[in-house]
């Protein structure tokens, strides 16, 4: 049995034959990491005769670096085989096949657009989805898509699915029918340490702890090499600083992320004889990769996770925690060859409050690209496509407006146009594909293709190491006020004539690498816009890479493309931004277009701040805009609008005229002369919130509205028209019309305008049968007292309240009434000192009855009082 053989993945390789010759076109494979799976089973396939002649099988990988890195192993595994062969790989950027491979390996989005070139897949017998458990945006749309073919036009498709995770249910019922085959592996135990205490992070970087326990995890573990996992390439090089300076001599270190080199890739998976090695990598070791010798893991538990906001449509990328799955793979990765151990830079109880999986990329990532992909094969209804799990309706809302916007979909219909399936020519989103056939037209595709070259990769400028840098970055590259993207540009010739050289384009803080990618990206982007319109690229009239003559073009273009993503200023003295879509930024301080007035963000992003807790948005990638651009390129989206406001610092109606592109103001004036209506409106508002009260809207007016309102409800025949809430704001808008400030209606009359409410006949009856008082007639001579009306309009026939004291009702035996009779006042019968003693209806029975109790305490406190 050779060394191969012995793979766990072997225990399932008879199985799994069999199955496929039986019939069998759905497998479910799950097998832990390392069980070699990633590289066996294509081999399985193609061994066994289960591939159509000269047909081969393709591959997904999650990222560029293990489809490489894996076609490269398979090829030594067959002998003689070299990469481009019997096995290749395709990735953006390289594509290393011929016709004689048979072994595929490819990212997600090269099978999605391989799909919509050709939806029968001519010359491919099996797709093989590797490290599915990862849920990678594209992965999930590509199953679906291979799902559509097999049930249409390629029933003989062999479909496998594989996943390191036991989690396969979601799988099964998605896949049914399918057979679902499953390997324990024969990984070795693994101890996993935790912190004894939360790490104190505020005191010690992660690349310093990592560094300290490694030391003194060597100790304990003399053999085999280290893994440590760091979120990005900034903590990765951080760590490798700070274990060289601690490490004794002999020790190799390197680090492993998507953005090295081929070669150092090569180098961190590399065995050493006689020497013992640290890799600090990213997640891209946690799955796929096999780095034999490892035994030990330090994990820092943290990932740089992608996230869109389909609510604000904000893009993220913080530094997170990871699952308690994905921890569980690092933590595997000590126990291939050996046992091994993992130190988690956290505590035990902190590791129970992960998520138990990470949340699935369709999920939370943009999905504009996927959703115009989707609308060119066919699909109409993104809602009711068949996915996996489906996306938030929000996002996919989201990127159908957008594509709208972009021209890609017609937004009466919906469907996909002429433009949206050119845009697709070019592997880029959507935003740039619109703005490289925007500069066919203006005839900048050469700058523009550029352009977006530099945008597809990491940033291809360093972080600044000091004001030396800046300084020399300035003195080489010059000023720029248009664009950030036309800095980027000058950095790339810059690095395109030292020939890429690392050292010169170190000194100015540029990428060599990136821009070595960027060139090549650039290359093909011409070639592709070239094919598109039969021409040889040599032969495109557009303009050189330079864009001194054709500034104003390039701009648009990038303002066709980022339209939703227009930003004004809010002030000079500082970089706060107003967006399109009622949204707040801060454009990057080293941004070059700090002075403009209005600009284009490419990218607008939340960033932590400070804190680990403090996050802002940040705007960077911007571009300096003209209005006239705008009136030019979105005529039908330009307003006037006018609002009117009440501001209480000058207590006065104001209106704001503004002109707006879609729902960002980009002029604005405020004026004093606002409509009639809407000011009484307003003012009338202030006025009921108890904010601006009139001077002579006082009880009295509430009394007789009360009076009113009341009388309505007792004596309905008289037809009297209560005054409601309603009516009440109304009679204040009569009260503020032609006034726009507080001042001027401050001391305003109140009772013309609340009596015109009412016919003289009815203010007559008023008085007749809710009076404001009622004449009480003793021995001493009648006298009028005063009753109170409730003004609760929701009891407007509460009878009113007449007070008062006990003497001035001697001679008053009977009930008084109002409103024609019908309605008894209530009496509150008051002592001396104006407190009530008792309420009532009838004062004969308060007389015979309560009087008597009352009298003696009464006479005792008030001996000066009469007392009948």
């Amino acid at each position: 049995m050779s060394q191969l053989d012995r793979l766990p993945i072997y225990e399932l390789a008879d199985d799994l034959i069999l199955s496929l010759r039986s019939g069998t076109r759905r497998i479910v494979l799950q097998a832990p990491t390392g069980s070699g799976k990633s590289t066996q089973v294509p081999q399985m396939l193609l061994d066994a005769g289960l591939l159509g002649v000269d047909d081969r099988a393709v591959v997904l990988q999650p990222r560029r670096l293990p489809a490489r890195m894996l076609a490269a192993r398979v090829a030594r595994e067959r002998g003689n085989s070299r990469v481009g062969d019997e096995i290749g790989y395709r990735i953006r950027l390289d594509n290393v096949t011929s016709r004689r491979t048979r072994i595929e390996y490819v990212t997600e989005g090269i099978l999605l657009r391989q799909m919509l070139a050709n939806p029968t897949l001519p010359g491919v017998s099996a797709l093989v989805f590797d490290e599915f458990h990862e849920r990678h945006l594209y992965g999930d749309i590509t199953l679906a898509r291979a799902l559509q073919i097999q049930e249409t036009t390629r029933p003989d498709l062999l479909l496998i699915v594989m996943s390191a995770t036991l989690e396969t249910a979601i799988l099964q019922k998605y896949l049914a029918p399918c057979e679902t085959l499953t390997s324990t592996g024969r990984t070795y135990p693994v101890t996993v340490e935790y912190l004894p205490r939360p790490a104190p992070f505020d005191r010690i970087a992660p690349w310093d702890l990592a560094a300290e326990e490694l030391i003194r995890l060597l100790r304990i573990h003399p053999e085999g090499d280290a893994l440590v996992f760091m979120p990005g390439s900034y903590e990765i090089n951080r760590t490798i600083s700070a274990l060289r300076a601690t490490l004794p001599g002999g020790w190799i270190v390197l680090p492993l992320h998507g953005e090295l080199p081929p070669a150092d890739q090569d180098a961190a998976v590399a065995r050493y004889d006689g020497k013992r090695k640290v890799v600090v990598s990213t997640n891209v070791a946690e799955t796929s990769l096999t780095i034999d010798g490892v035994r030990l893991v330090i994990d820092s538990g943290q990932a740089r996770i992608a996230r869109f906001d389909p609510y604000r449509g904000i893009n993220t990328l913080l530094v997170e925690k990871i699952s308690r799955a994905s921890a569980d793979q690092r933590a595997g990765r000590a126990g291939r060859t050996a046992p091994g151990h993992c130190l988690r830079l956290w505590t035990e109880p902190e590791h129970q409050d992960r998520p138990a999986q990470e949340t699935p990329e369709v999920r939370r990532l943009d999905l504009a690209e996927v959703v115009l992909t989707l609308h060119a094969s066919g699909v109409t209804d993104i809602h009711t496509f068949r996915w996996l799990e489906p996306p938030d309706r929000k996002s996919l809302d989201r990127s159908e407006n957008l594509l709208k916007d972009l021209g890609a979909l017609d937004r009466t219909t919906g469907q996909i146009t002429t433009m949206g399936r050119q845009m697709l020519t070019f592997p880029v989103h959507p935003r740039y594909a619109r703005m490289l056939l925007a500069a066919r037209e203006w005839n900048c595709v050469r700058p523009v293709a550029l352009l977006a070259a530099l945008t597809q990769s990491r940033n291809l400028f360093t972080r600044s190491e000091g004001r030396q840098m800046e300084q020399d970055r300035a003195d080489v590259l010059g000023d720029e006020h248009d664009s950030d993207f036309f800095l980027l540009m000058r950095a790339f010739r810059y690095a395109e004539n030292s020939k890429f050289d690392p050292a010169r384009c170190r000194r100015l803080g540029i990428h060599a690498l990136t821009a070595r990618q960027a060139g090549e990206l650039f290359e093909q982007f011409l070639q592709i816009d070239a094919d598109s319109v039969r021409r040889p690229a040599a032969d495109s009239p557009s303009l050189p890479i330079s864009v001194a003559d054709n500034t104003a073009s390039i701009q648009k273009c990038v303002l066709v493309g980022f339209s939703d993503q227009l930003a004004r200023r809010l002030d000079e003295g500082t970089l706060r931004c107003q967006l399109v879509g009622n949204r707040r930024g801060v454009l990057a301080r080293e941004s070059a277009v700090g002075k403009a007035k209005l600009l284009v963000a490419a990218e607008v992003r939340e960033i932590q701040k400070g804190g680990q807790d403090e996050l802002a948005t940040l705007l960077t990638l911007a571009t300096a805009i003209e209005e006239d651009w705008l009136r030019e390129l979105f005529p039908a989206d330009f307003s006037e609008t006018e609002e009117v406001f009440y501001d209480d610092t000058v207590r006065r109606v104001l209106v704001r005229r503004q002109r707006r592109f879609r729902d960002l103001a980009l002029a604005e004036k405020e004026a004093d002369d606002p409509p009639a209506e809407q000011a009484a409106a307003l003012l009338a508002t202030e006025i009921l919130s108890g904010r601006c009260p009139l001077k002579n809207w006082d009880a009295a007016v509430e009394q007789w509205i009360a009076r009113l309102n009341s009388l309505a409800v007792w004596m309905p025949e008289l037809g009297l028209p209560p005054i409601t809430p309603d009516d009440r704001r109304a009679l204040m808008e009569q009260l503020c019309y032609g006034s726009t400030t507080y001042k001027a209606i401050k001391d305003r009359a109140v009772w013309p305008t609340l009596k015109s409410w009412l016919s003289p006949q009815q203010q007559t009856w008023i008085e007749t049968y809710s009076p404001e008082r009622i004449e009480l007639v003793t021995t001493r001579g009648p006298r009028k007292v005063k009753l109170t009306y409730s003004e609760d309009p929701s009891s407007p026939s509460t009878p009113p309240i007449l007070a008062a004291r006990i003497q001035e009702l001697y001679d008053i035996t009977g009930g008084l009434k109002v409103a024609a009779g019908r309605i008894p006042v209530t009496i509150q019968v008051l002592a001396p000192n104006h407190r009530p003693i008792q309420v009532t209806q009838d004062l004969a029975n308060f007389w015979r009855e309560s009087y008597p109790k009352h009298k003696q305490e009464l006479q005792r406190k008030y001996p000066r009082h009469e007392w009948r």
